[in-house]
């Protein structure tokens, strides 16, 4: 691992009334720019079959900006609009990649409203943040110091749903070292009455955020309901909405957090299943459960943290039966309903609890997988996670179907969506 590692650290500020009447206009015309944007690109497309570059964007925003009709975007610092086109680039690179989606417009409403500052266009200066055509300094409140002699690079800037305003600062910085060196190895099934599944035989419960706080969420969802569309009532009502939302995440974040922390530390190596959590939401009656479950959050956290601290983690591929094998002689049954929790291997008559021989499947398998690939990390060798797609109006050029779910094992757990993902 390189010397100093990029690290954002995100903090709750307070702003003026002078302060948030110019940030919500800089959201706004961040949004506009955006979608105006990606408007022409797909124009542009449809009628001349060319692709755009960000070059070519950036200069319609020049001459957006002298038009009388878009005027008002000079009234708001030009960095973030800047930003925003390079976000959308990345976006269609992402797209023809085929990692994602096609881009899609913002909405005022349901997208994050959020504003981003390089180095040119905020002051750093004694420990506090000034951004670009503001007099005064955001009142953040530093939960955390930031790395010495740390000098932010990225400044972004968020209010979310509930209303509460963030400030995330990236910087570089070498407070990251490599952990020791351990003997440690383990392989992690994920399920939703235990969250994680060891194979040492520990089980971590599933803490279930949503479901603890889902009666208050009940309640204000119905309330909000009532509220007349456009009445202050009903204002006041969806940020109380948003507000249970906001515990929820938090309080799962800092609990996944917390697991992927202790995980990275006490293992040289963490094997772990690449799942399709996009085609297990199809099941609509696990979709709520598994989201609540955030099994992809843990796994990006995992990942990062590993590769700051020098270990490794091995992503098996998605069709591996690891509920089906026996652990101990490696016999394959036929099939593993998911109301089995337990069973005996006819072969060898050992009693393996379902999810803990899963692990050590996992473990056995990761082991051999890093043999072969190097230490490298294992990818699925399945479809792509998306649809191929080749022009910028998101029409498929190519006839890939979405990838099903993981092995066999779990066939009678969720049962693949007919249709292809769109």
């Amino acid at each position: 691992m390189s010397g100093s590692v990029r690290r954002g650290f995100r903090y709750r500020f307070y702003p003026t009334p002078a302060q948030a009447e110019h940030l919500e206009r800089t959201f706004g015309c961040v949004r506009l720019v955006y979608n105006r944007a990606l408007e022409a690109r797909a124009r542009r497309w449809r009628d001349d079959g060319q692709r755009t570059t960000y070059g070519e964007t950036s200069a319609w925003l020049t001459q957006w900006k002298r038009t009388e009709d878009l005027a008002f975007l000079n009234q708001v610092s030009a960095v973030p609009l800047q930003q925003t086109l390079r976000h959308l680039q990345a976006a269609f690179v992402a797209f023809w990649d085929r990692r994602s989606r096609y881009p899609r417009f913002k909405s005022k409403h349901r997208s994050r409203a959020s504003a981003e500052y390089t180095r040119s266009a905020f002051r750093w200066r004694g420990g506090q943040l000034t951004l670009a055509k503001m007099g005064m300094p955001l009142a953040i409140v530093w939960s955390r110091p930031l790395p010495q002699d740390a000098e932010p690079s990225t400044v972004t800037v968020s209010r979310d749903a509930a209303g509460r305003w963030f400030v995330s600062i990236l910087v570089e910085t070498r407070t990251v070292r490599p952990l020791p060196a351990v003997d440690q190895e383990v392989g992690l099934d994920v399920g939703l009455t235990r969250l994680v599944t060891l194979s040492t035989g520990e089980k971590v419960p599933n803490p279930r955020h949503e479901h603890a706080d889902r009666r208050n969420l009940t309640t204000a969802q119905r309330e909000l309901n009532r509220k007349a569309k456009g009445s202050n009532n009903r204002v006041r009502a969806r940020k109380k909405v948003a507000r249970i939302h906001a515990r929820i995440a938090d309080r799962r974040h800092d609990y996944l957090h917390k697991l992927s922390t202790r995980l990275v530390r006490e293992n040289q190596t963490i094997v772990i299943e690449d799942l399709s959590v996009r085609n297990m939401l199809g099941n609509h009656r696990l979709a709520r459960a598994i989201s609540d479950a955030a099994w992809t959050h843990l796994r990006r956290m995992l990942e990062y943290k590993a590769a700051w601290h020098g270990r490794k983690v091995i992503v098996l591929d998605r069709w591996y039966p690891s509920s089906k094998k026996c652990s101990a002689c490696g016999r394959i049954n036929s099939a593993m309903p998911l109301a089995v929790r337990s069973w005996t291997c006819p072969e060898c008559a050992t009693l393996h609890d379902r999810d803990v021989n899963a692990a050590k499947n996992i473990l056995a398998a990761g082991q051999a997988e890093r043999q072969n690939a190097c230490g490298a990390v294992v990818r699925p060798h399945g479809s792509p996670p998306f649809e191929a797609a080749g022009d910028e109006t998101g029409r498929p050029t190519g006839d890939r179907g979405s990838p099903r779910l993981k092995g066999q094992d779990d066939v009678n757990f969720v049962q693949p969506p007919s249709r292809r993902v769109r």
